[in-house]
C-alpha cells in the first residue's frame, strides 16, 4: 500500500491527477511486470510519508534510489539498518565527523532520524530496475519531484537546501535565495569527494543558518 502524509497529498494532488503521472503509473505497472524495481511499492514515497510538508527544514536531493537488493529504502542516500553503508554515504558521515568533530561509526547507514527531525531526503526519481542505474529516469518522476522542491521553495521560507553535485545544484533555479539558504558542493561520491564535499562544512552551516532564523538546529549524528 502506497503511504504518503496527507500534507505532502495536499500538495501534490495536482500532480497525481495530471495526465503525465497516469502514464507514468502505467510505465511502472509494466516495468513491474518484467523486472525486480526497487524500492518496494510501500516506500515509493517514504520521504513524503517521513517528513510532513510544514515540518521540512532542510532539503537533501539524491538522483535515483540504490539499484541493488535490499538498498533503497525511499529516503535518499540512507540503507536500512544492517545493510553495508555504501561510499558515499560513508563520505557524508566522515563530512560530518570532520564538520561537528562527532564520532559517528560508518556502520549503520540508515537516515530516518533525520527525516523524523525535518530533513526531506528526497530522490528525483523515485524508483529504478534492479542493477539498472537511471532507468527510471526522463519518464514523469522529475516532473513530480521538480513540484514538490517548487511548492516547498514557494509555500515555505527558511529552509536549508544541500545540493551536492551538478544535478542536484541544477535544482537551484527552482528555489529563491532570498527566502531560503542553498548550499553547494560536489558530489560525496568517492569520485569527487576530494573536489570539495569533503571541508565543505554543510552540517555546521546548515545548522547556523536554522539557528540564525529561529529554528532548532538538526541533530546530525541520529545515524542508525
Amino acid at each position: 500500500m502506497v503511504k504518503i502524509d496527507p500534507s505532502w497529498y495536499a500538495v501534490l494532488r495536482p500532480q497525481f491527477e495530471a495526465p503525465y503521472f497516469a502514464e507514468l503509473k502505467n510505465f511502472l505497472v509494466a516495468e513491474r511486470q518484467q523486472h525486480t524495481c526497487y524500492p518496494p511499492g510501500s516506500k515509493i514515497f517514504a520521504a513524503f510519508d517521513s517528513t510532513p510538508f510544514d515540518k521540512v527544514k532542510a532539503v537533501i536531493i539524491g538522483q535515483d534510489p540504490y539499484h541493488e537488493p535490499g538498498q533503497a529504502m525511499g529516503l535518499c542516500f540512507s540503507v536500512p539498518q544492517g545493510v553495508q553503508v555504501p561510499p558515499s554515504l560513508a563520505n557524508i558521515i566522515k563530512e560530518i565527523n570532520d564538520d561537528l568533530g562527532t564520532q559517528i561509526p560508518a556502520t549503520s547507514g540508515d537516515l530516518s532520524g533525520w527525516a523524523a527531525q525535518g530533513v526531506l531526503l528526497l530522490n528525483a526519481t523515485l524508483t529504478v530496475r534492479e542493477h539498472a542505474a537511471g532507468s527510471h529516469q526522463r519518464h514523469g518522476w522529475e516532473q513530480f519531484t521538480d513540484a514538490a522542491i517548487q511548492a516547498l521553495a514557494e509555500r515555505r521560507q527558511g529552509i536549508v537546501f544541500l545540493l551536492w553535485g551538478s544535478y542536484a545544484i541544477g535544482k537551484r533555479k527552482l528555489i529563491n535565495p532570498l527566502h531560503h539558504c542553498i548550499l553547494t558542493a560536489p558530489h560525496p561520491s568517492p569520485l569527487s569527494a576530494y573536489r570539495g564535499f569533503f571541508g565543505c562544512r554543510h552540517f555546521s552551516r546548515a545548522n547556523d543558518y536554522l539557528r540564525s532564523t529561529g529554528q532548532t538546529p538538526i541533530d546530525w549524528t541520529r545515524i542508525g
